[in-house]
């Protein structure tokens, strides 16, 4: 019987940068004509958000929002690299990076054996991908071999198959020669004192954009660009019952198994009704407040018109972890929440420790 570590942590793209551009999205909002003066008048603003601009757009808030971001990414390290897992199973989100408009699969499993990344390249299909200057001042040349496990990513193919999940899969990427900014910022990140990363990662993409994958690119125009809604995303509760599907696989494998949902909660830039300029965060302190309390259900209520409404489209990954901890009936035992209404989303850190 294998035994089951849950983690979730986020991929932030804004968390590398230098300190003064991590606000640049809410400075993109601020500068869109579509959105109408009102929105945009600080003297509006709520006091936290007007807290975090500060009288520096937002650096020296910046700054603090990394260094709390980072207490909960070397906490779900450290408790990695003591479980020592064969594996990582890491569910996220492709933002129009390996998968366009030749195929948008609503869950995929990537078979790879290994891949070579250079996460400061200049990146030509991923808009959220386009900040390279970084924190650890690491150049374009820089690079990372992240090792994969192909036999276990088939494994778990096989045994989706059998549980009737039409799963897809794929030996070698499509349009994105490395892996997508949700697998590796979260590897990335979760090295980020640079020790070196030996985990084995089984990389679990989630179709989470929906309706703007293809049209907005994964990412987000001006208020004056809309283009016509792509098909939507997988049910929370599709999901959520994969989720408890790969659960129930790990468990009765010979494996032992990080399960690790990776991304922020509700994001800004995804929020129609706040103009796209500040997330949900009562929405994501309702989720939070669930996952605490074991209320796992709570989650699968939820619908795909409610998680697009407050911007969690990426919380997707969250609600495949929670139907695998239901399924396991394994607790939250560490977390921390970082609001924010300057920095795009919700920044959340659990760990779940094996029953």
């Amino acid at each position: 019987m294998g035994e089951i570590l849950g983690l979730g942590v986020t991929h932030s793209p804004l968390f590398p940068q230098p300190a003064e551009n991590m606000a640049f999205l809410l400075r993109k909002r601020l500068d869109d004509p579509d959105i109408p003066a009102e929105a945009k008048d600080q003297s509006k603003w709520p006091d936290a958000m007007r807290a975090e601009w500060g009288k520096d757009g937002g650096a020296a808030a910046g700054a603090a929002h990394r260094e709390a971001m980072l207490v909960g990414l070397r906490k779900a390290r450290a408790r990695l690299d003591e479980f020592k897992p064969d594996f990582i199973v890491m569910w996220g989100d492709d933002q129009y990076e390996n998968f366009r408009e030749d195929i948008i699969p609503p869950f995929s499993i990537l078979a790879y054996e290994q891949v070579t990344a250079r996460p400061w390249e200049p990146a030509t299909t991923s808009p959220s991908m386009k900040g390279k200057p970084n924190v650890w001042n690491e150049g374009p040349d820089f690079e990372i071999k992240i090792r994969c496990h192909r036999e276990g990513a088939k494994y778990l193919v096989e045994q989706l198959l059998e549980q009737d999940f039409d799963i897809a899969y794929a030996y070698e990427p499509l349009h994105h020669k490395s892996l997508s900014h949700a697998f590796l910022n979260a590897i990335l990140f979760l090295d980020y004192d640079r020790r070196g990363f030996q985990h084995r990662v089984i990389p679990f993409p989630i179709n989470c954009y929906g309706r703007e994958v293809i049209g907005y690119r994964g990412f987000a125009d001006s208020l004056g660009h809309k283009p016509p809604p792509d098909p939507p995303s997988p049910s929370p509760r599709r999901c959520y019952d994969l989720g408890a599907a790969v659960a129930r696989i790990c468990r009765d494998s010979p494996y032992r198994v990080a399960l690790l949902a990776s991304s922020s909660w509700s994001h800004s830039f995804l929020t129609k009704k706040t103009w796209r300029m500040v997330p949900d965060i009562e929405t994501d302190r309702r989720l939070y407040r669930a996952m605490l309390d074991g209320d796992y259900d709570y989650w699968r209520r939820r619908t795909l018109a409610e998680v697009e409404d407050a911007g969690g489209h990426e919380t997707l990954n969250w609600f495949t972890l929670m139907g695998a901890m239901n399924e396991l009936k394994q607790k939250c035992v560490w977390s921390d929440f970082l609001e924010t209404y300057i920095f795009n989303a919700t920044k959340v850190t659990a760990i779940f420790a094996p029953r």
